[in-house]
């Protein structure tokens, strides 16, 4: 597109910075308008395969993200004392490396400093409050009292994107699966230098992964009530409870802890918008339109593919609404493999009963979806 754009992202996530810094770097202008009064991040840390810092490596925050985190090569399969039972070399996209642990709010704060620097404009504490498009344009009033004009609007909200109700409705809610995510920051062990995955048949399994010289982080997966909340006074002593199987450096980790607030507990759920990921004007990217269950690990990876790929399509016409249609076929069956794919592992690893249609996407497996992700997207 020779003309720049005025676009409007409505998140200010993993998916929404990476948007803001690849249009900014690109000449157009970006604002961002984030709900949350400072560019931090809840939860523990994450993983970024291969893909995702291929993608990051595009906006120029490869080595910002090796620096702040933890590269790692090979994946180890413990039993839960945790002997080693085998140790899987992972595949690499070109010269950049297979795996990096981060913190999220080192990946969030380096993140907007990008898009910052990239021109991009960040208005905290702020959302939609009222959203029309004519077909030309996007009238937008957000809640710090401003308003204004933009040729396009991106959704990088979230799981529970207010855009997309703004959208589509109740249609496309967020679907529990039955299964929570319990994680814990801790103090790295010596000996994880890559991800560890302890199992204990289907009764257990536990991840460590490192996200700093000094940090890893500590998830488990478990079937929960939908209604289930951790005791807020003894979720430490929750989780030890569920992983007592395990010793060694499971029991290590658990033995950091240092009392309830260390536990992140969240409900693993999806979101597949089956209708166009865009109304005129409006388009919605990652969780916010097709958000995965976490064994993949490629949920933040999906966001960052989802917002270079939609300023790489954005160059590569000039009409908006060519932009996006070109830029969701070529989105949406990646987006959509990862996500069967993901459920399809959860529910195995937990011993859930699973489709004929899961159990094909199972023969691919996890080695085998980590080299087709390392393929171009």
């Amino acid at each position: 597109m020779t003309t720049p754009l005025k676009v409007l992202i409505h998140g200010g996530g993993i998916g929404g910075l990476t948007l803001a810094t690849a249009l900014a770097r690109r000449g157009h202008t970006v604002e961002v308008a984030e709900l949350r009064n400072e560019l931090d991040a809840l939860g523990v840390g994450i993983l970024q395969p291969s893909n995702a810092l291929h993608a990051l490596n595009e906006i120029g925050v490869l080595a910002d993200c090796l620096e702040a985190g933890y590269e790692w090569e090979v994946l180890t399969i413990a039993d839960p004392s945790g002997t080693t039972l085998a140790e899987i070399p992972q595949p690499r996209m070109g010269d950049i490396p297979p795996n990096n642990g981060i913190p999220r709010p080192a990946l969030a704060k380096l993140l907007g400093k990008a898009a910052a620097a990239a021109g991009a404009t960040i208005r905290f504490s702020t959302t939609i409050t009222d959203l029309t498009d004519d077909g030309t344009g996007v009238d937008v009033v957000l809640s710090d009292g401003t308003a204004g004009r933009f040729d396009l609007v991106v959704g990088f909200d979230g799981i529970g994107s207010p855009l997309r109700t703004r959208l589509y409705g109740d249609r496309y809610t967020p679907e529990y699966t039955g299964f929570a995510n319990w994680r814990a920051t801790v103090p790295r062990l010596p000996r994880v230098r890559g991800v560890v995955m302890a199992v204990a048949g289907t009764d257990a399994k536990a991840l460590l992964n490192p996200i700093s010289a000094d940090s890893m982080y500590l998830a488990s997966v478990f079937a929960e009530p939908e209604d289930f909340r951790p005791d807020p006074e003894h979720a430490h002593e929750q989780l030890a409870e569920r992983l007592s199987v395990f010793s060694g450096p499971v029991a290590e980790a658990l033995a950091s802890l240092t009392g309830p607030s260390d536990v992140v507990y969240s409900r693993i759920s999806q979101v597949t918008v089956e209708e166009p990921w865009h109304v005129g004007r409006v388009v919605l990217a990652g969780d916010a339109a097709h958000a995965s269950a976490p064994q993949l690990a490629q949920g933040a990876a999906m966001a960052v593919e989802d917002a270079v790929v939609l300023a790489e399509s954005l160059d590569a016409h000039e009409d908006v609404a060519a932009a996006l249609k070109a830029w969701e076929e070529r989105r949406r069956p990646r987006a959509m493999w990862v996500q069967a794919l993901s459920r399809a592992v959860l529910r195995h690893e937990m011993g859930a009963p699973t489709t004929p249609e899961e159990d094909e996407l199972l023969k691919v497996g996890v080695a085998g979806s980590s080299t087709v992700l390392v393929q171009p997207y």
